[in-house]
């Protein structure tokens, strides 16, 4: 059975901007406000917080200016999946070094990979960190589904620990899902 981290909501926060990058006064009132209406987690640099239009080093701040904002009041979840298997280990290797405590990674968009292809994506990226990965499946906004054969082998690599899913055909599909991550 795999040990349940989180409980409650979990914030997938939005990262404002100003003309010169990330507002970090206002993330931080973002962040504030958030662990003073009792959110149980942060989930930073997600598809919410506009990850995708961030460059790696708009991301590694705003990583590590929420770790040590919040300074171990809720846990962080950092967003540092992508479509290159070399650079979402190297963000979230980063993620790990500066304190986050848990990682959100979509699956590889754009490329359009196999099944097979996720597996070894995931595998590489859980293999090199210790911390505990939860798989984000959103097929309208990469082109690609997690199927629930590849979730139930990814859900056997100890850190994979959960799913965040976006896809009516996948619930519908896995009369297991569940029973996958027990």
């Amino acid at each position: 059975m795999k040990n349940i981290i989180f409980k409650g909501v979990g914030t997938a926060i939005a990262t404002p901007f100003n003309e010169t990058g990330v507002n970090f006064e206002e993330f931080g009132k973002l962040i504030d406000w958030q662990i003073s209406e009792g959110v149980n987690s942060i989930i930073v640099c997600g598809t919410t917080g506009e990850s995708s239009t961030m460059s790696n080093y708009e991301k590694m701040e705003t990583i590590k200016f929420a770790v040590n904002r919040v300074n171990n009041k809720v846990p962080i979840i950092a967003g540092t999946g992508g479509n290159n298997t070399k650079s979402v280990i190297e963000l979230s290797q980063y993620a790990q070094k500066v304190g986050s405590n848990a990682l959100l990674i979509v699956t590889p968009y754009y490329n359009k990979t196999t099944q097979k292809g996720l597996i070894e994506h995931y595998t590489k990226i859980a293999e090199s960190v210790n911390l505990p990965i939860i798989l984000y499946n959103v097929p309208s906004r990469t082109g690609l589904n997690i199927e629930p054969q590849t979730c139930l082998e990814l859900s056997k690599i100890p850190n994979i620990v959960a799913i965040k899913e976006a896809s009516r055909q996948y619930l519908s599909s896995c009369k297991n899902c569940s029973a996958m991550w027990r």
